[in-house]
């Protein structure tokens, strides 16, 4: 069957006029809508109006105009069944073969700061998904597009067959119920979020492909990337890369790590990340200071990472960063002279963060986690402690550089894996065990990388002690201070553990599980 009448009614206007003025030059009629049909004529397209098939004039500030039994017949009509046949004729109805329509920009419109609930809803499409639904639907007969990329395919097989290919035919079928899904699920989620409901009945996302990867965690997995439709700036999806080697599975995963914990912090601070966990994290007077002090927590683990600042690297950060292999370097910006340095290394990857919002400013987001046959959702862990919220239960405070230092291992231990616990001292982190299956053999690791370091040095625990057996480890190492969720049925024997050894320890009431 060819192809002799087509639908065209197109938001995004790119590539319409020159796709259109091959239709025509292959004898294809054009029927056409509103602004499509006004372009179509001014560039001397061979054009029908809408009103002229339907017999019917384009109402409500063009709300209704393709919503009538001649466009729809048209598509919907089956080419091979002698009753539908026969009711086109009585009817007077023709069909239609070709239908390109995308949809009003109703993401674009949501995206605006200052838009209005009312602005919102009036771009929510009507007409343009329905069309394409019938469309698709017969796609036996009907050529549906809704994407630009899909022109140059269809008038090449138009070129050759006077038709489009059934194998064809279905893809952009595929595509067609993907964009129209997609779309409906951005208009669910803004109305949820309106009426403020957070974990509704059904759940439905809808994820955007930034770029196909070369695997996934290893080599023999299928991986792509994908990015929330109005991803938030500073977020791996939003960076821009400026340098090196396409980012892999395993590099994305641990720079969404690296600014998770990079987020906590509001004064210059440099974080280390190797396989999700931080390796080393560090804050100073500088980025400069920040990055030595990150880079000394364990100069072992660092070899290989990934590396995020949030400031500017300069000149000085970048000979040091330039000393060492790196997977990725990511900060806000990078000055001239940083680049030039950095960029001498062909496969190091620099991402430019642009904005990063500061820790006072972080929201939560739904996570969503995907297990066997469904999900888990849940908020982002975005909670934070002050002086004021702390539980002092021992004999002894701690002193105010004690406590400074419990406040910054408390920020970092939650972002490492259960079961935590990390040692701070002089604004940076010396010790991490990450991952173990009982608390001590996470305290025997953070204190063994520690070293002689370790006497003097804050722990951080990410939940409460089971017994007094991580205090006496501490103890023995020299660890003066501890800040830890408390909750224990044996929280005394902590506490008294603690006591006799001198140490300072404090409470939080809250637990930082990251499984």
């Amino acid at each position: 069957m060819a192809i002799r009448r087509a639908l065209i009614s197109v938001s995004d206007k790119s590539g319409i006029v020159e796709f259109s003025r091959e239709l025509a030059s292959l004898g294809v009629q054009i029927i056409s809508t509103g602004g499509t049909f006004s372009l179509l004529q001014k560039e001397g397209i061979p054009v029908i109006g809408i009103s002229d098939v339907t017999g019917f004039p384009e109402v409500l500030d063009g709300r209704v105009k393709t919503l009538h039994p001649a466009v729809h017949s048209g598509l919907l009509a089956v080419r091979d069944n002698e009753e539908h046949q026969n009711t086109m004729k009585e009817l007077g109805l023709d069909y239609i073969d070709l239908v390109v329509v995308n949809l009003y920009p109703f993401k674009e419109t949501i995206a605006k700061p200052d838009v209005s609930y009312e602005d919102a809803i009036e771009n929510i499409d009507i007409g343009g998904p329905t069309m394409l639904r019938s469309a698709a639907k017969n796609h036996a007969f009907v050529t549906v597009v809704v994407d630009t990329a899909d022109y140059g395919t269809v008038i090449e097989e138009l070129k050759a067959q006077g038709d489009t290919t059934l194998e064809t035919r279905k893809r952009l079928t595929a595509k067609v119920f993907r964009h129209t899904a997609a779309y409906d699920s951005l208009i669910s989620d803004y109305l949820t979020k309106q009426v403020g409901e957070s974990l509704p009945e059904t759940y439905t996302v809808t994820y955007e492909k930034v770029q196909d990867l070369r695997y996934g965690e290893n080599p023999h997995q299928k991986a792509a990337f994908y990015s929330k439709p109005l991803a938030a700036a500073g977020s791996v999806t939003t960076a821009e890369q400026l340098h090196g080697k396409e980012l892999s599975y395993n590099n994305i995963s641990d720079a969404n790590a690296s600014l998770a914990i990079l987020k906590e912090f509001d004064e210059p601070a440099v974080v280390a990340v190797k396989h999700m966990n931080p390796c080393g994290v560090g804050i100073g007077a500088t980025i400069h200071e920040a990055y030595q002090k990150a880079y000394a927590a364990d100069p072992t683990s660092i070899f290989g990472g990934i590396v995020a600042a949030n400031r500017t690297i300069g000149a000085d950060t970048a000979e040091l960063l330039g000393g060492i292999f790196l997977e990725i370097i990511i900060a806000p910006d990078f000055t001239p002279e940083a680049l030039e340095i950095l960029t001498k290394k062909k496969n190091i990857r620099l991402m430019k963060l642009g904005e990063l919002s500061t820790a006072g400013e972080r929201k939560p987001e739904w996570l969503v986690t995907s297990v066997d046959g469904g999900m888990l959702v849940q908020e982002s862990d975005v909670h934070s402690v002050t002086e004021a919220d702390l539980q002092f239960v021992t004999d002894r405070k701690p002193t105010a550089e004690e406590l400074k230092q419990l406040l910054f291992g408390w920020k970092v231990v939650k972002h490492v894996k259960s079961n935590a616990i990390l040692l701070a001292k002089d604004d940076m982190t010396i010790g991490v065990g990450a991952g173990q299956m009982n608390r001590v053999g996470a305290a025997r690791i953070a204190i063994e990388q520690a070293g002689e370091a370790a006497k003097g040095a804050t722990l951080a625990s990410d939940a409460f002690f089971p017994m007094g057996d991580t205090v006496e480890l501490a103890a023995k190492a020299g660890i003066t201070a501890i800040i830890q969720p408390g909750g224990s049925i044996k929280d005394a024997e902590s506490i008294a553990a603690a006591n006799a050894n001198n140490i300072a320890m404090v409470f939080t009431s809250v637990r930082h599980f990251k499984h």
